[in-house]
């Protein structure tokens, strides 16, 4: 039996998500209104069904984040929603929380979500113990160490291949909670890893100033599908919850176009939905929001992971300067620059700079502003393409599952078959009273032709067998539209039938929890969590930080990504010179660095005033 292989994509709402199936995912995540750590990107239960059933049709699969951490007097509400999101025939909820396997739910599946930070083959082993059918890995792992892990389990695996990137270890992040008492566990964040800090020593030194220090570019993982593959990976995930939709159908029409090019050379893989997507424009990821891209750390630690000139979308390169005039500047480009588009560039001192394009004519560019200091030979990026936005603004994918239709005939009727591409199959029987065509070829010809337009249905009809009707009928071609009509409609009504709606298993034997004293990154913060985890052989619990802060100078953030490496200033790895203590400073506060070089991690620690 082949491996089913799934791209995952994010669907900020109703539109979204059907735009995300329509344009070649194999299952999407959204959150209800609440619960799913995105506090703009909530849906009401009804858009939330809607979805179902149409992802269903595609046998796709719609998941429903519930990963935010829980207080005691949320519980109830949870447990509310869960029963009424497997009442919906949603395909599993994703968690971060233990309260919800304590909690006595339905057996919709679960999936551990990265806020549950999975990075050891005990944690894993854990959790599949628990009926855990997938475990989304963390971000920062390279191909080895995911390979290891597939090794300790039977659970999928899941990893994100694309979008934005938290600096700091998923669910292990105080540093908005601590600064503005907003906590990216509750799906608030403040984002305080995209703002511009100075990085300066003990002495007051700086060394880097008014820098977005801790801003990651983007994730793209498209030339190492194959391996992630290879590694055990068969969840590919898109992030982007918040996006809109344009920048959903172009990064998920890339992507699957890339997965079906790598199955069509690895056969013992297939894709887990049905369909194909017939395409209206050329995806290019770089055409859309992006601040850069890196491949992290799947091939290991590498320089330029960071954006540090700006937070924001960059885009494409289209071209540099080689002329600059008072009114306009001339570009050396292959592109087709559209007025309205959107361009940028950084100047001597680093700073972003971005204008509108009033006209493009022969080469020269007139903005909509004097770019004052704007001087030949300067890189010039796209940030918004205005053609390629309104291209996806329109209708860009028609995608369908391909069937093919028999037609028998008997003394008194005609046997409509049809069966799609998973096999699935129905008939529809008329009675055959109608007059013998005077032209057969041509009666034939009209019914091949008739049921071959299956207008806005999902289906396609890739083959249609006539050679069983004997003696070829006048059949009006109204009448074949209305047998057409309901021999899909039958159709679509047989595939919701069989599709398998998975649950999650019993859990006879849970294993102990891997460590048997936690602190506060174990995200502690209700009763039912801390029953579960000591009932499975955790001793001692600290309190989440939402809850009680720690005491004294605690850890904020702990990354993997590291400023001194990004900066050449490694003593291991790159004969850095040893330098005094460092910190960040913003406005208001300053924040000590400690450099973990034993285990290659950077932890930022919680904040002194500016003036300490």
């Amino acid at each position: 039996m082949s491996t089913k292989l799934e791209l995952l994509a994010p669907a900020k709402n109703l539109q979204t998500g059907i735009a995300a199936i329509k344009h070649g995912a194999d299952a999407v995540y959204i959150a209800a209104d609440k619960f799913g750590a995105r506090e703009k990107a909530g849906n009401s239960l009804e858009d939330i069904k809607t979805l179902v059933e149409f992802a269903h049709l595609y046998f796709a699969r719609v998941y429903v984040t519930v990963n935010t951490i829980l207080f005691d007097n949320e519980i109830a509400e949870v447990k509310k929603l869960i029963e009424r999101l497997y009442d919906i025939n949603v395909d599993a909820i994703i968690i971060q929380d233990f309260a919800i396997l304590n909690m006595g739910i339905p057996p919709i599946a679960i999936h551990a979500s990265t806020q549950m930070h999975n990075n050891t083959p005990e944690k894993i082993k854990f959790l599949e113990s628990c009926g855990i059918e997938r475990i989304v890995l963390p971000r920062e792992l390279n191909i080895s160490e995911i390979e290891i892990l597939n090794n300790a389990t039977t659970s999928e695996l899941e990893f994100f291949i694309h979008g934005a990137l938290c600096v700091c270890y998923s669910g292990q992040c105080y540093m908005s909670q601590e600064i503005t008492g907003r906590s990216a566990n509750k799906g608030a964040c403040a984002q305080p890893c995209r703002s511009a800090y100075d990085l300066v020593d003990s002495d007051g030194k700086i060394l880097v100033k008014n820098k977005h220090l801790l801003s990651l570019k983007d994730l793209n993982l498209s030339n190492h599908i194959s391996q992630l593959i290879d590694a055990g990976i068969t969840s590919f995930k898109i992030e982007g919850r918040m996006k809109d939709v344009s920048y959903v159908k172009n990064t998920v029409s890339f992507y699957s176009n890339l997965i079906n090019k790598i199955i069509s050379q690895k056969p013992e893989f297939e894709r887990l939905s049905s369909g194909n997507c017939e395409y209206k424009f050329e995806p290019d990821l770089e055409r859309s929001f992006n601040r850069g891209f890196t491949k992290h750390f799947v091939d290991g630690r590498i320089l330029n992971q960071a954006s540090y000139n700006s937070q924001k979308s960059v885009g494409k390169l289209i071209g540099k300067t080689v002329k600059v005039n008072k009114d306009f500047f001339s570009i050396e480009t292959t592109e087709i620059v559209s007025n309205g588009d959107g361009l940028c560039y950084f100047n001597s001192k680093g700073e972003i700079r971005g204008f509108l394009v009033n006209r493009f004519i022969d080469g020269k560019i007139y903005p909509n502003q004097s770019q004052v200091d704007l001087t030949p030979g300067t890189l010039i990026y796209r940030n918004f393409d205005h053609a390629f936005d309104k291209t996806l603004n329109g209708e860009t994918s028609k995608r369908t599952i391909s069937t093919s239709i028999n037609i028998d005939q008997n003394d008194s009727q005609l046997i409509f078959s049809i069966k799609d591409e998973d096999s699935i199959s129905c008939n529809l029987i008329v009675n055959d009273t109608y007059d013998v065509a005077r032209n057969p070829q041509m009666a034939l010809n009209t019914i091949e032709n008739q049921f071959r337009k299956t207008g806005d249905s999902v289906f396609s009809v890739s083959n249609i067998n006539t050679s069983n009707i004997s003696s070829p009928k006048h059949i009006p071609v109204s009448e074949l539209n209305a047998i057409k009509r309901k021999l899909i409609e039958k159709l679509m009504d047989v595939r919701v039938l069989n599709y398998s709606l998975r649950k999650r298993p019993s859990t006879n034997h849970i294993i102990s929890y891997p460590v048997s004293n936690i602190d506060f990154k174990a995200n502690v913060s209700n009763a039912k969590s801390k029953d579960f985890l000591m009932n499975h052989g955790v001793e001692k619990i600290e309190s989440a930080y939402e809850i009680e802060k720690p005491y004294g100078n605690s850890e904020l953030m702990v990354t993997r990504y590291c400023i001194k490496y990004e900066l050449e200033m490694c003593p291991s790895k790159q004969n850095g010179k040893s330098t005094k203590p460092l910190f960040l400073k913003d406005n208001n506060h300053k924040y000590p660095l400690i450099f973990d070089c034993q285990n290659c991690q950077m932890k930022i620690m919680s904040p002194t005033r500016k003036d300490n």
